[in-house]
């Protein structure tokens, strides 16, 4: 069995954005460099630094933390200056009138060494772009979390959730303030993490049957469907886990409401190099790997290194 991330330089990814600048922008850009450090830990240290509220600054999309990221960000007004910290080096890039957000990303570039390997990856070009488990969490019941919450059992939701044991101490009975006491894009994690569960479930049975790509649905409130095998499907998914369509509905915390959206059922793995086999000297006797590879924003690279490591 392979090994990745063993070391944070085992993993390396690079944001690929072309940013429009204009000195009159009201943005300011920075391209972000950390290390071992996950995306929202190591903006709320640089605005701790700077005095400056979170409701100012916009990232195209989180990155790993056992990883070498770079990325970029934008912060209303920020200043005009870097920031180094051990692990963390903030770019100042200049200014510009837009804000990043999630549908600004162009792509992502990976180098990624896999260790204690025996013979070289076979090569792949498409792959079915499943959710990874990063998704799920650190304990993998992350979409758990979110199905008792779109069925409205709260008390049963927040049992799994230790970051909340303190408030329910001090108000047993307030459910629903306790998972709002959670930041929301850590709340609104839990329900993706189950549309993305479910998600791969429909994937894995169109990819059986669709050998070429389609927008395949994520569950949602707004879910539609052109295609009667991918409603077929869907149709059996909703039985099994006892839910509809209407539960991504949350009438008593609203912002947990989800719609749906659509993700392409395969991906292709761009630009893909296979290095050579090499020493391995973190596992002696064993050999590593160079992957080299680009991605359109949300595909997952370990998906793709499970997929090329497949024997």
């Amino acid at each position: 069995m392979y090994k990745i991330k063993q070391i944070p330089q085992d993993f390396v990814v690079k944001e690929v954005n072309t940013l429009e600048f204009d000195a009159d922008g009201e943005y300011s850009y920075y391209l972000l460099k950390k290390t071992n450090y996950n995306t929202v830990d190591a903006i709320k240290r640089i605005l701790k630094a700077w005095n400056i509220s979170e409701k100012y600054v916009n990232f195209a999309g989180t990155k790993d933390k056992a990883a070498v990221t770079e990325q970029y960000i934008s912060i209303n007004n920020g200043p005009k200056k870097d920031l180094h910290f051990k692990d963390i080096e903030l770019r100042f890039l200049g200014k510009g009138k837009e804000r990043l957000n999630l549908g600004s990303l162009e792509k992502n570039y990976f180098e990624i060494v896999a260790r204690d390997v025996k013979t070289l990856p076979k090569k792949k070009e498409i792959i079915i772009n499943y959710f990874d488990e990063q998704r799920f969490g650190k304990n993998m019941d992350n979409h758990i979390v979110g199905k008792l919450i779109i069925k409205q059992k709260y008390k049963e939701a927040c049992e799994l959730i230790p970051e909340i044991t303190e408030y329910l101490t001090k108000s047993p009975n307030d459910f629903i303030g306790a998972l709002r006491s959670l930041p929301k894009k850590i709340l609104k994690l839990y329900v993706h993490a189950y549309q993305s569960y479910l998600w791969n479930i429909a994937a894995n049975e169109l990819s059986k049957k669709k050998k070429s790509n389609i927008k395949v649905p994520l569950f949602g409130f707004g879910t539609e469907f052109n295609d009667k095998e991918v409603e077929k499907i869907y149709e059996k998914i909703l039985a099994n886990e006892n839910i509809n369509f209407r539960d991504f509905v949350s009438k008593k915390i609203p912002e947990l409401s989800e719609e749906g959206a659509e993700r392409d059922l395969y991906v292709a793995v761009e630009d893909l190099k296979i290095g050579e086999l090499e020493d391995d000297e973190l596992n002696p006797g064993k050999k590593k790997v160079r992957l080299k590879f680009f991605l359109p924003p949300g595909a997952y690279a370990t998906n793709v290194v499970k997929n090329l490591m497949e024997e």
